[in-house]
């Protein structure tokens, strides 16, 4: 089936305003920017994360100041953070981090993408990925980086299906449940012509 509507809204904000039609969807599923209200919906689709997986390597739940520090850091066309709602419901959100705060990699930025646990498998995570590329873009960043736990296949099936390439493995860099983990880092170049 074809995506009925998944659009990305918010005011005055080009990139933000673009159609996003890239996932097979038979129901109605909003990508926005985040606001104030999603602050409780957000940290607590990354806080299960954090208490039961291995796709952040956080390993205290984002709370109270340091919680709402990071989410006002994204409220930005820059620095996006986008959530992907249905009924009201948020299923996901994707960000936009800067890769490091050394001066020469301000061309370069990191994303981060979580959905909900049951609302995964359902083309959440393919239509935020999407948006956030062309919020990338549109932001005017040169590169974008993705890390995941080496066997995290669906994040990795997501990046290469997007044209993101590995450049490498990290082995035995996190731990965490009592198991040491290795990281796969992928990059996709931004500034680069579409050839599509």
């Amino acid at each position: 089936m074809k995506c009925s509507a998944v659009w990305v809204e918010r005011t005055g904000s080009p990139a933000l305003r673009r159609d996003v039609c890239a996932c097979d969807w038979k129901d109605r599923v909003k990508i926005r920017a985040a606001g104030s209200s999603d602050i409780e919906a957000v940290n607590e689709i990354y806080n299960d994360e954090v208490a039961t997986g291995t796709s952040t390597f956080d390993t205290e739940p984002r709370v109270g100041d340091r919680a709402r520090e990071w989410f006002e850091s994204h409220l930005s066309d820059t620095y996006p953070l986008l959530v992907a709602e249905e009924k009201g419901e948020l299923l996901g959100w994707a960000s936009l981090t800067p890769w490091s705060p050394r001066g020469a990699y301000r061309r370069t930025v990191e994303g981060s993408l979580f959905v909900r646990s049951g609302a995964r498998g359902r083309g959440v995570g393919r239509a935020l990925n999407e948006a956030l590329l062309k919020c990338a873009r549109a932001a005017g960043h040169g590169v974008l980086i993705a890390r995941i736990e080496r066997d995290n296949e669906a994040s990795r099936r997501l990046l290469e299906a997007s044209g993101f390439s590995s450049v490498g493995l990290m082995h035995r860099v996190g731990e965490k449940f009592g198991k040491l983990l290795d990281v796969e880092v992928f990059e996709l170049m931004l500034d680069e012509p579409d050839e599509t």
